[in-house]
């Protein structure tokens, strides 16, 4: 057996050496990879029989880009790296693109990353219609390392490169085309062929011989690219104040364009070697890797269980949960089946689903044809009769026990007896749910994120007596409608709005003793949050808001603030966005700005709640004001770990980042909790428990852990060996 990761090399009777990248399942280039590549050219260049050269990939797929998995190594110290530009100067560089024979990259599949940069150095590039190319790497905190800043901007202009690699925007194959990043378009069956023939046309000199690097012809004179360079940096630091990378990838293709493609290389391999070591890419590394172990479970995916097929899906209720999950399943030719309870609803949620496709159809996404088929797919029912043959049945009704238990109990009637029964409840105990059934083995929470066809989360929960058939069943329909899924226990708010409650909770609590509602959105919108909390607030809209706070007043009332600032502004229907009035005024298209009339509500709040206000909390820092939101989060979602309600912590990272807007670039919740320290947190929660009281005391779990100088994401069991 060959090492895993190589290239394999072979000479035809024509003279065309084709190279082919052998790493499965994307052919990734690992270090191995890219030595065997180098070691291929130098033979086939050496060789009296070989005229020309073709690369590819094995399998249908050209290369995934740099082995992402060799990262963490290299960043720990494990692995030793090649010296700075060894890859993009001597390999790519003098070795590719200098080579005395011609090159054409045959692709397929996927030509991301260094997959696409081992490309652009080749002489020619023929590509499949559907193929995918692009420059992600800026995802990952890091910049393109195998010259693809200096490339790309000469085969497809300075703007579209930039478009491509700071949005990590990958395109098809026959944009690619029409662009110039490839040279011909052809069937995958054609694809060694043509390029064999094009390679050997190069060497007859029938078609032009081209150094991607020394190509001029698309790049912008240089005032105009300056301008263009400008205009991106503003673009970069708006839309990402918190990130320092996307610069950087300006500052290189720019010194390429001023200073000449070498001394690009240059500035890139070093660029890339400082950012490989930054927390940024460490953060953004754990997320690539964290998403994909969210559908390893344990007693669920280590069984040797294969998912059923779901053939036709049922969705109980049209609202905006219950469309927004129809959509989603859709638009993954899943047959749906809509019941509603009179015809009007019904309807309504129709028009819902037509609505959220239009949408897509307006801004060009998806074509009239493709609208017809999926709307082609729904079905609305006023009962139970088109029941008996569903595979799996989503319940999304208001939060009511009582009719959520009445529906079970019907479910259980109408639907066949391997039909999976799920609820998009966010908050409401499955057991009670199903309380009434003899079929708990069945029941599961399918728990998405509104909108359900656009956010990328879905909560799966189990409770003690769901099978992992079940399980297996909805993880592979979650990853059929192109949803990160996380699998975590039965309990109030699961998971995600469990760990996140305190968020706006700490947040009223400090607006009572003083602190300024806009003052602590603009520090967590700074912090890297999508909306702070009473922006968020305002979106939920405060009847929800109430709603699931009773449900942790309930359950845990020990540590719930109980707040009277929504109810007072209930009053005066002031409810949120729906009403255009919550803590901000919304005129026009969803801008929110800032109202001061909230005053009046607050004032009386921190009456009614007896409390004087504090002035030391006017003196905050916004880093002081991000640790005082944000350490509660840290607190709960400790004990979330604890009561093994998750799995492990970055499924919570996932579901932080996924479900709640936390930055990614800060690697999720409990990552970024370990890069301050469990001592540092379980310090200042204590602090504020003394001062203020039980809201903010610390759970077990984290004072044990701050103790022991123990990371909050170690596993659990790891822990207890060393304690």
């Amino acid at each position: 057996m060959a090492a895993k990761g190589r290239t394999e090399l072979e000479v035809g009777a024509d003279g065309v050496a084709v190279i082919t990248i052998c790493n499965p399942p994307v052919n990734s280039l690992s270090i191995d990879v890219l030595y065997s590549l180098k070691e291929s050219y130098e033979e086939a260049l050496r060789r009296s029989d070989v005229k020309a050269i073709v690369v590819t990939g094995k399998g249908g797929k050209f290369s995934g880009g740099f082995d992402i998995s060799s990262f963490g190594d290299v960043q720990g110290g494990q692995t030793t790296q090649p010296k700075v530009g060894y890859i993009s100067i001597d390999i790519l560089t003098d070795t590719l693109e200098a080579a005395t024979k011609p090159s054409v990259a045959a692709i397929d599949g996927l030509a991301l990353g260094g997959g696409l940069e081992v490309a652009m150095a080749c002489h020619a590039r023929i590509a499949t219609p559907m193929a995918q190319l692009g420059l992600p790497e800026l995802q990952l905190g890091i910049i393109p390392g195998f010259g693809g800043t200096q490339r790309l901007p000469r085969l497809v202009g300075l703007t579209k490169s930039l478009e491509m690699m700071l949005l990590s925007k990958p395109i098809k194959g026959g944009e690619a085309h029409e662009l110039g990043l490839v040279d011909a378009l052809v069937s995958p069956n054609d694809l060694v062929n043509t390029a064999r023939q094009w390679a050997l046309d190069i060497y007859e000199l029938r078609k032009p011989w081209i150094k991607s690097l020394y190509k001029t012809d698309k790049l912008e004179p240089l005032g105009e690219a300056r301008e263009i360079l400008k205009f991106a940096r503003a673009q970069a630091q708006k839309q990402a104040a918190n990130l320092h990378h996307p610069l950087v990838c300006i500052d290189v293709v720019e010194e390429g364009i001023v200073a000449g493609p070498r001394a690009g290389l240059w500035k890139e391999a070093t660029a890339f070697q400082g950012l490989l070591f930054s927390d940024t890419c460490k953060s953004l590394v754990h997320v690539f890797f964290s998403q994909r172990a969210t559908s390893k479970i344990p007693g669920a995916t280590d069984l040797g269980l294969m998912p059923r097929k779901i053939s036709k899906v049922a969705i109980l209720g049209g609202g905006l949960m219950g469309s927004g999950i129809a959509t989603a399943m859709i638009l993954s030719n899943y047959p749906v089946i809509l019941k509603e309870i009179n015809e009007k609803f019904l309807n309504a949620g129709i028009d819902r689903i037509k609505a959220n496709l239009q949408s897509w159809v307006r801004k060009g996404k998806m074509t009239d044809e493709r609208y017809e088929k999926a709307m082609s797919l729904v079905t609305g029912v006023l009962d139970y009769e088109h029941f008996k043959d569903v595979d799996l049945v989503i319940e999304a009704f208001i939060e009511n026990v009582k009719l959520k238990q009445q529906i079970f109990s019907d479910l259980e009637k109408y639907c066949p007896s391997h039909c999976v029964l799920a609820t998009n409840t966010s908050t409401i105990d499955l057991n009670l749910i199903g309380e009434k059934t003899k079929s708990q083995d069945r029941i599961v929470g399918a728990h998405f994120f509104s909108p359900a066809h656009v956010m990328p989360l879905l909560e799966i929960v189990r409770t003690q007596r769901t099978s992992s058939q079940v399980v297996v069943d909805l993880l592979d329909v979650g990853k059929k409608i192109k949803k990160t899924p996380i699998v975590v226990g039965n309990c109030t708010g699961f998971a995600v709005n469990r760990m996140f409650f305190p968020y706006t909770q700490s947040a009223l609590f400090y607006v009572d003793l003083g602190l300024d509602v806009y003052k602590i959105d603009r520090a967590c919108t700074k912090f890297g949050m999508p909306m702070g909390p009473f922006r968020l607030a305002d979106l939920v809209g405060f009847g929800v808001a109430v709603a699931t706070g009773m449900q942790y007043l309930e359950s845990f009332p020990e540590r719930v603030y109980k707040s009277m600032l929504l109810p007072l502004m209930m009053e005066d229907n002031r409810a949120g966005e729906a009403t255009q009035k919550g803590f901000y005024k919304y005129e026009g298209k969803r801008k929110a700005t800032p109202d001061p009339e909230i005053m009046k509500y607050i004032e009386k709040s921190r009456s009614m709640a007896g409390v004087t206000t504090d002035p030391e909390l006017l003196k905050l820092s916004e880093k002081d004001i991000v640790e005082m939101v944000f350490f509660p989060v840290i607190n709960e979602a400790c004990r979330v770990l604890d009561e093994g309600i998750a799995v492990k912590a970055s499924d919570l990272d996932i579901a932080s980042i996924f479900g709640m807007g936390f930055p990614p670039y800060r690697g999720g919740v409990m990552y970024w909790a370990d890069s301050i320290g469990a001592k540092y947190i379980h310090g200042k929660l204590q602090e504020w428990t003394k001062r203020y009281g039980g809201f903010f005391k610390p759970c077990s779990y984290l004072a044990e852990r701050a103790a022991k100088g123990i990371p909050l994401s170690a596993p659990v069991k790891k822990v207890q060996a060393r304690l």
